[in-house]
Parts: C-alpha cells; sequence; structure tokens
C-alpha cells in the first residue's frame, strides 16, 4: 500500500522541523518506511520538488502561488492523485480548520482514493472560542463535511473523538500518539538530578497564552512561590506575536524576578535542553498530544499535565509525573506543590517515564500499527 501524508506546509528540504505537526509527520513518514512501506509526504511550496529524506521517505512538493489558507491547490497535486491506482493507495490529511484539506479531500473522493483526517488536536469546545465568528461556519460548511467524507479520523488520543461526536461526527476511530526521534534520546549517563537548592520548572511551548494556559501557570506559580523556592522558564518561538501579552503577565506576578522568558532553541534535541531542568509544566486548555511532555520523559524529568492532554494516560501509566483534573490555576498549583513533596522521588519517576517512552512510543512501533489499521479500513 502507498502511504501519502499530506501537510501543506512540511519543508520541501525536509528540514528543519520546527512545528510539531512537522516533527509528528516526519516521524510517522520514517515508522512507516520502517515498517516496509511506502511512504510519501506531500506539500505545496514556491517550487516544484523532490526530495528523498534521510528517513527513506519521499517528500514531493507542488507548486502553489495561492495564499496559505486557500481553497486553490497545486495544478501538479491534483494531477498527481488524479494518477494514483486507488486499490493501492491511501492519504492522511494533516491539519485542522485549513481549506487545503476540504479541497484535497474532494479530489480524493472523486478520483475514489481513500483517505484518513488526522486533526492533530481535539475539536474541544475551548478552541472555537478564538474566532468563533469564522470557525462556527467554516466548521458546518467545510471541516464537518471533510469529516465525514473520511474513512477515519486519526486521533492522537482515542478519547478525544467524543468531541467530535457530540457534534454529529460519527466515523471509524484510529488512534496513533507522537513517538520520539532516536536522535532526541539523551544517553542516561548523562542525566543528573538534583536534590538541593530552587527547583527549576520549565514550560517549553509556543508562547500562546490562552491555548498553551500561560495565564494559568504564572498565577498558579505566583502561588506556589510563595511557599517552595523555585524558578520558572518560559522557552519557546513567538509566532502569534504574544510576547508583549506574556511580559505584561509576568510584570503582574508575584514573583517576576524568577521568572525568564528564553527564546526557542531549534539547532539543540529539546530533551537536552530540558534536562537542565527539573519539572516540565503543560498547562494547556487543551492539547492534541503533548509532544513536549514526550521530550520531557525521554530527558527523565517529571512532568505536569492536563487530563485533556493526549499524553495524559501515558504519563498515568508510568507514573512520572501529575495529571491535573483541569487547567486552572488551584489546580496546576497543587499539582507542583505535590510534585514538591516527592522531590526525592525524581529521579526514579524519571527514569520510569523515560522507559516507558523508549518502550511504547517509538514511532516504528506506532506506524507499525497505523499500517495495520489502515489495511483494516481498506479492506
Amino acid at each position: 500500500m502507498k502511504i501519502l501524508l499530506y501537510l501543506k506546509h512540511f519543508p520541501a528540504s525536509g528540514a528543519p522541523l520546527k512545528v510539531g505537526t512537522n516533527k509528528a509527520v516526519h516521524g510517522l513518514a520514517a515508522g512507516f518506511v520502517a515498517n516496509g512501506a511506502d511512504a510519501t509526504v506531500l506539500c505545496e511550496g514556491d517550487a516544484d520538488g523532490v526530495h528523498r529524506s534521510d528517513a527513506g521517505y519521499e517528500i514531493r512538493c507542488f507548486r502553489n502561488d495561492a495564499t496559505y489558507r486557500s481553497f486553490r491547490l497545486a495544478p501538479g497535486l491534483k494531477t498527481y492523485v488524479q494518477e494514483l491506482d486507488p486499490r493501492n493507495a491511501l492519504a492522511v490529511l494533516n491539519g485542522i480548520f485549513h481549506p487545503s484539506l476540504y479541497s484535497l479531500s474532494r479530489v480524493l473522493q472523486e478520483h475514489r482514493v481513500p483517505f484518513v483526517v488526522a486533526p492533530h488536536g481535539p475539536y474541544h469546545p475551548r478552541i472555537f472560542k478564538k474566532n468563533a465568528y469564522l470557525k462556527w461556519p467554516y466548521w458546518f460548511l467545510c471541516e464537518r463535511p471533510l469529516l465525514q467524507r473520511a474513512d477515519a479520523i486519526q486521533f492522537l488520543d482515542r478519547r478525544q473523538a467524543v468531541w467530535s461526536r457530540r457534534m454529529g461526527v460519527n466515523r471509524p476511530i484510529i488512534e496513533t500518539p507522537n513517538g520520539f526521534s532516536a536522535a532526541d534520546v539523551v544517553p542516561v549517563e548523562e542525566l543528573t538530578w538534583r536534590s538541593e537548592g530552587p527547583a527549576r520548572l520549565l514550560y517549553w511551548g509556543r508562547l500562546a497564552v490562552y491555548t498553551k494556559g500561560l495565564d494559568v501557570l504564572l498565577d498558579a506559580f505566583s502561588e506556589f512561590g510563595a511557599r517552595y523556592d523555585a524558578r520558572l522558564t518560559l522557552q519557546g518561538p513567538d509566532w502569534a506575536g504574544e510576547r508583549a501579552q506574556v511580559d505584561a503577565l509576568v510584570a503582574r506576578s508575584r514573583f517576576p524576578q524568577r521568572v525568564e522568558i528564553r527564546a526557542p532553541v531549534f539547532d539543540v534535541p529539546a530533551p537536552r535542553v530540558m534536562a537542565e531542568h527539573d519539572v516540565v509544566c503543560m498547562p494547556s486548555r487543551y492539547e492534541g498530544f503533548g509532544l513536549a511532555v514526550l521530550e520531557a520523559m525521554l530527558a527523565a524529568r517529571v512532568v505536569l499535565v492536563p487530563k485533556s492532554a493526549g499524553i495524559a494516560p501515558h504519563v498515568q501509566a508510568s507514573g512520572c509525573g501529575v495529571v491535573v483534573a483541569r487547567s486552572d490555576a488551584r489546580a496546576v498549583q497543587q499539582g507542583l506543590a505535590a510534585l514538591m513533596e516527592r522531590r526525592g522521588e525524581w529521579r526514579t519517576m524519571g527514569l520510569e517515564g523515560r522507559d516507558y517512552a523508549l518502550r511504547y512510543l517509538r514511532w516504528e512501533a506506532i506506524a507499525g500499527d497505523a499500517l495495520q489499521q489502515y489495511q483494516r479500513l481498506v479492506a
């Protein structure tokens, strides 16, 4: 079976992979190749091109002069789909609320090529709060029809299907969690843990205040810092232009001198940066999976995550951190306090999380399971 993974903004050369969806598509494609499958990543950009990645999968880029959020597909991409053998191909459309996915689904359906939609996040009610006047009409006119036409919906966590089902979408579900790259694994002999001194907390991700719950984390840290000696680092890219808002939240917090905002680092594996800290916090209001937490597990760090995150069941199963019932300041503050009370166990907890990730969250295993589900779906 030929597996086609469409992600419009995937880098045509295969690197650098700075965005979570890029990393996920790369990992899954590499995993398919490791399982003997024929995998191709499809993207659109400034020029046509074909590139063979180091992981063995092919990247095909199709020139598209239209704006990024356009319904207009690259002409070459349409031709490529038309020439596929629908009996031996399956497409995975990666993204959420993107016009190109809707357009490509129509072309695939016209040529009887089966396809799966992978939104990389839940259709949680909170996702509709930002730009609701645009999202709700788009949901009824485009997104829901796209999902209803799909042969299956691929969620990072099976629990996330509850939100789409509540809104009338009942399609078969495929569960594929995110995995890790072997290059990101830090040798255990290079890891250290501190039992004394200020606890070093880290938020790693986009500076997106509402979605990622940075306001929640800073409010929680104001209360937490009154009881415990701790430092908080916020590190990540400012793609949405919210740095000024984050600065204002820090300035209004109770202990601004204990909070540091750092620029993102893309040329060093995330687990190596995380290994310099003690606790990795993910206070997101809604989260598809939580790749930062998986990377923290590879660094053998203890973590705090909300129950709704796709990685939460893995944190619970491994015992490497605290899962809070909801993303609010009180729950996060109590979760951080619970971790502090177990500081003597951080090394053991971290290593248990690392061992769990190495055993169950390898891309090769995840892709192998996905392939079996695809084959059953097509059959």
